[in-house]
């Protein structure tokens, strides 16, 4: 069955920087439009970003505009999330998953087989 698998994770201070990767093996990648999504303790699964599958739409989070930048390489079935300029509040356990490609980046169709996440945790 289609596992999304994340990687890239770690921890770092405030103001650091951090790529995180999404990969489904042996799926058709590059016909899926892909969110990445967080959920720090105590809050609920958030949309932070997501991209169309071509690569030509992308969607941001407020909170996250400016410092985030998704991509996306269809060759190699990865899309990527550079993280700058992280903040405290942006630890969590990210997640990818297909998605919309609307404002918000929920999980398409009600995406429920999600992988492990990969850990950020952002602290001084």
């Amino acid at each position: 069955q289609l596992q999304f698998v994340e990687s890239g994770g770690g921890l770092v201070q405030p103001g650091g920087s951090l790529r995180l990767s999404c990969t489904a093996p042996g799926s058709s990648f590059g016909y899926y439009a892909i969110g990445w999504f967080r959920q720090a303790p105590g809050k609920e699964r958030e949309g932070v970003s997501c991209i169309s599958s071509g690569g030509a739409t992308t969607q941001y989070a407020d909170s996250v505009k400016g410092r985030f930048t998704i991509s996306r390489d269809n060759v190699k079935d990865t899309v990527f999330l550079q993280m700058n300029s992280l903040k405290p509040d942006d630890t969590g356990i990210y997640y990818c998953a297909p998605s919309t490609i609307l404002p918000g980046c929920s999980p398409y169709r009600a995406f429920s087989d999600w992988g492990p996440g990969t850990q950020v945790t952002v602290s001084s």
